[in-house]
């Protein structure tokens, strides 16, 4: 597992737009009009700088997969960090989204616990290499990180497909959100 650096964006943003073009998670706060495939990629333009600010960015060995956490325990507001966030409303979620994407955060973080954790917001693997357990790999060894770390993960997927796959490496779902689709809340640790 590699640390990802600023040269990394670009195939990040790609990979993950890739993976999360269909997500249902995505696309509930994403305008769906013209620009949607081009929110999708401002959305993980933002991501992947947020987690540099208040997390990290893991590259498998090969590049071929991706994660990107958060620790809660770590964001400040910044100038930097509204500055980012203004871009989100701008290029991703647009003006008539924010209350919609505002409402289901306050929901999901009233879920969170008030002791530290690391947060998996995206993980994704280069989809002409999906299932041959590069992602599992990824996914592994940052969970042997947060366990050396004696801390919890936390995650939300959309994809019910995903949920063996997340309970495999030792998550289970504490809470099932309805949002127009099913939002599972899964913990390890």
């Amino acid at each position: 597992m590699l640390k990802a650096q600023p040269k990394d964006k670009e195939q990040v943003v790609r990979m993950l737009a890739l993976c999360f073009n269909s997500n249902k998670s995505v696309n509930y706060i994403i305008p769906q009009d013209h620009r949607r495939t081009e929110r999708i990629t401002r959305l993980m333009e933002y991501s992947f700088d947020y987690c540099r600010l208040f997390g990290d960015v893991y590259l498998s060995h090969d590049g071929q997969a991706c994660a990107l956490i958060v620790y809660p325990h770590k964001v400040k507001t910044s100038l930097q960090s509204i500055l980012l966030d203004l871009r989100l409303i701008l290029r991703c979620i647009g003006p008539r989204n924010i209350r919609k994407a505002m409402q289901r955060e306050a929901v999901i973080k009233k879920l969170y616990p008030k002791t530290p954790f690391c947060y998996l917001w995206f993980i994704g693997t280069s989809p002409d290499v999906q299932r041959k357990g590069i992602g599992s790999t990824l996914l592994k060894t940052l969970l042997d990180q947060c366990d050396q770390q004696d801390i919890p993960v936390y995650l939300e997927t959309s994809v019910e497909r995903n949920l063996p796959w997340y309970k495999k490496c030792g998550f289970t779902v504490y809470e099932e959100l309805d949002l127009s689709y099913k939002l599972y809340c899964m913990k390890r640790g």
